[in-house]
């Protein structure tokens, strides 16, 4: 097939490439030029491999496996192309293309900076063994030979198994690519940094690298993001982030980007910390690859929610020696250069920039320590660890790194006076102490949360007043400022949205207005839409603004019942409405009921069933006597049980219903009518009236929509700071970009 050549293709090319830069680099300069050829083939049958596989998918090619796994033909055209990295073989290949795409703006970079013959054989390396991973895990076997004898040559499938139903979703074209072109970047600060000490330049490395650990870290902080508001927005679970292994495993690598980023900067200013940014920078990339071990691999069995099936053993295999193998690689050449990697200035005073960012650098190996703990613990122990230990652990983290945040951009490189502290932070301590008050006074908290906000409050105020000063004098320094700025917005909003949220569980009447939370909240009705998805309409009115929310329930065969919620946003919070289920009204307000064969209803505490009819017997008060039909009832209350009889008498003319009392109920059961067999389905069926013995018929509830309710404020500061972090990272990528011009 095409697409099996095209892999073949890219490997053979990427193993000349690889050859053809290691002797370049050893001193034979004329073999650059094949190497070149080698990327460039190597991409080339990437991207074939790629248009081959989107062909087969948007033209229903259901004779490839993989196609007739994901896709199907009543997709929209989004969502049929995203079922390109729905699943093992598609990711891996899109990993593979993002990483193709890059190599060719990297040998650009490169060349110029005369670089290529040592950094590209390392990238070209993990290029070809993602291309090894997907020959060993094909995405383009066939279904004959993925099914062997279970279907006739020329059979084929009319439809495909269809997109998993959480998986169809607009955040499903958007989240995965983004996620993937950070995999796929991450590999370039790697490069780099074993070139550097394959070249034994341990300074110079860091001008090459910096630009590129800036876009490593803006593509995986958008694509953790962009999930995070896919799970808030749609699964509807009412959180962001539920410290699920697979989710912590791409966290992981970014925290050391972003403590890569901090050291990097300190060993420009001073020439420290020559290993530690090696060890960050061969860290980050190995966790990547660690992450896709614990997600491709099928070790975290049920722990996660995200894994994938087990692989098979060859891809197993192949996974740890590509884990192994990046830890050689870069800790290899580290061990070898131990001698040399050496800084070049004095030690640091704790007034100075370069030790707050060296102390939040390593409280921000603190994190990632204890994520990666409570990530791998599932590899060694059937047990998993709770979100709470998260949570509880990164409190002192937290306050301890917002602080620094503040306290960096306070101080100079060169070590001062200590006096200058107090003239310089007065202004936003004084702020910060204030909004902890006014926040504290909310409710009664514990300290820990208050220095929390503290020291939020207390780094949004320095980075506040810096950026003043920044748009004042260089407006092209921005960058840093907006993205720490942001990230002391991101955990004030974290904080007061986790501790000042409330939840009720409640079940909306149709049509009767309902209190939750200060909004009027009522359900007005429902309808069937996209074929089996149930949409309910709710609308949420507060101080005179209104508005329809429309949360959806449906179910599939492979995940069960699926629900998605609908949100009412304002800045200072957001009304969360997640449907829970559906209270049908099985009881009029006539007390008039349905009873189906066998199908038994709910009628508050009471359950009733309809067994069967009782065709035996003579109606002893009919003068004219006739055939009696009784329909027997089973009635269950309070943990008893009765069967009553009411029945209905032909003589031939007309016919005549009675009813009977149930003891257990103090209640008078009224035959109305009967259907033998019907109801559209074969099934009997009766009508009945329950009267109280007053005379007067119980009345049904109305149909009732059961929600999941919750109120979380300043929950919008979460996405706020978000923006502020990302945007953050593309000014500083493009005040880079514009130096280099």
């Amino acid at each position: 097939m095409l697409g099996t050549f095209a892999l073949y293709l890219s490997l053979f090319a990427g193993l000349l490439s690889i050859l053809s830069y290691i002797q370049a680099a050893n001193g034979n300069k004329k073999r650059s030029a094949l190497g070149r050829t080698g990327l460039y083939a190597s991409a080339l049958g990437i991207f074939l491999a790629s248009v081959v596989l989107m062909t087969d998918i948007l033209q229903h090619n259901f004779a490839t496996a993989y196609v007739w796994s994901y896709s199907s033909r009543d997709l929209s055209l989004g969502l049929l192309m995203s079922t390109f990295w729905a699943g093992q073989e598609g990711s891996f290949l899109f990993w593979t293309f993002c990483s193709a795409v890059l190599s060719l703006f990297l040998l650009s970079y490169t060349q110029k900076r005369k670089l290529d013959a040592h950094v590209l054989p390392v990238y070209m390396a993990v290029q070809t063994f993602l291309v090894v991973l997907l020959i060993a895990k094909s995405p383009f076997k066939t279904i004959y030979e993925q099914f062997p004898g279970e279907l006739t040559p020329g059979q084929l499938p009319d439809d495909g198994r269809g997109l998993n139903p959480l998986l169809q979703n607009f955040w499903m074209v958007i989240h995965p690519p983004v996620l993937f072109i950070g995999f796929a970047a991450s590999a370039i600060p790697f490069s780099l940094a074993v070139a550097a000490l394959w070249r034994k330049e341990y300074h110079t490395w860091l001008t090459s690298a910096f630009p590129w650990v800036l876009f490593s870290g803006l593509s995986l902080g958008a694509g953790l993001m962009l999930g995070a508001y896919w799970a808030y927005g749609v699964l509807g679970w009412g959180g962001y982030w539920g410290w699920d292994p697979v989710e912590n495993s791409s966290l992981i690598p970014w925290i050391l980007s972003m403590a890569l980023l901090h050291t990097m900067l300190a060993q420009a200013r001073t020439g420290n910390l020559v290993r530690t940014n090696f060890i960050f920078a061969i860290l980050s990339f190995v966790l990547v690859i660690y992450s896709t071990f614990l997600t491709r691999s099928g070790v975290l069995g049920d722990s996660s929610v995200h894994s994938f099936t087990d692989p098979g053993t060859l891809v197993y295999g192949l996974l740890l020696v590509f884990l192994s193998a990046s830890i050689i690689a870069g800790f290899g050449f580290m061990l070898a250069r131990r001698t040399e990697l050496k800084a070049i200035a004095k030690p640091m005073h704790w007034l100075t920039r370069e030790f707050a960012l060296s102390l939040g650098s390593f409280v921000l190996l603190a994190s990632a320590v204890i994520v990666f703990f409570g990530t791998s613990l599932p590899l060694v122990s059937t047990t998993t660890v709770d979100p709470s230990f998260y949570n509880k652990m990164h409190v002192p983290i937290a306050i301890i790194m917002t602080l620094l945040i503040g306290y960096s951009l306070l101080v100079r490189w060169e070590e001062e006076d200590g006096m200058f502290l107090k003239e310089r932070s007065w202004k936003s301590l004084l702020g910060a102490l204030i909004g902890t008050l006014a926040v504290g006074a909310l409710s009664v908290w514990d300290g820990m949360y208050l220095l929390f906000i503290f020291g939020s409050l207390f780094a949004l105020f320095v980075n506040l007043e810096q950026t003043w000063m920044t748009i004042r004098g260089d407006i092209r320094m921005l960058g840093g400022k907006f993205s720490h700025m942001g990230l002391a917005i991101f955990l004030v909003g974290a904080m007061l949205s986790g501790l000042l949220s409330e939840k009720k569980a409640a079940a909306l009447e149709l049509g009767v207005p309902q209190e939750l939370f200060g909004y009027t909240v009522t359900y007005t009705g429902r309808d069937i839409v996209e074929g089996n998805k149930t949409a309910f309409s709710v609308t949420v009115s507060k101080d005179g603004d209104t508005s329809v929310l429309v949360p959806m329930m449906f179910e599939t065969e492979s995940s069960g019942l699926m629900r998605n919620p609908d949100i009412k946003s304002y800045f200072t919070e957001d009304m969360y409405i997640a449907p829970s289920g559906i209270e049908e009204n099985a009881v009029d307000e006539h007390g008039h009921a349905t009873l189906i064969k066998q199908q038994p209803i709910n009628v508050g505490s009471m359950r009733l069933t309809f067994m069967a009819f009782d065709m035996a017997g003579h109606n002893p008060q009919s003068t004219a006597g006739g055939t009696r039909i009784g329909a027997k009832i089973l009635i269950e209350a309070d943990g008893q049980s009765e069967t009553v009889v009411p029945y209905v008498v032909f003589d031939g003319k007309k016919q005549e219903y009675f009813g009977v009392e149930s003891k257990l109920l103090g209640t008078k059961i009224e035959f109305l009518s009967m259907n033998i067999g019907g109801m559209g389905e074969g099934k009997s069926a009766i009508q009945i009236q329950m009267i109280h013995q007053a005379g007067i018929p119980i009345a049904g509830k109305r149909e009732a929509l059961v929600v999941d309710a919750s109120v979380k404020p300043f929950i919008s500061l979460v996405w706020i700071g978000t923006f502020f972090v990302l945007g953050g990272f593309v000014l500083a990528i493009l005040r880079r970009r514009m130096a280099d011009a």
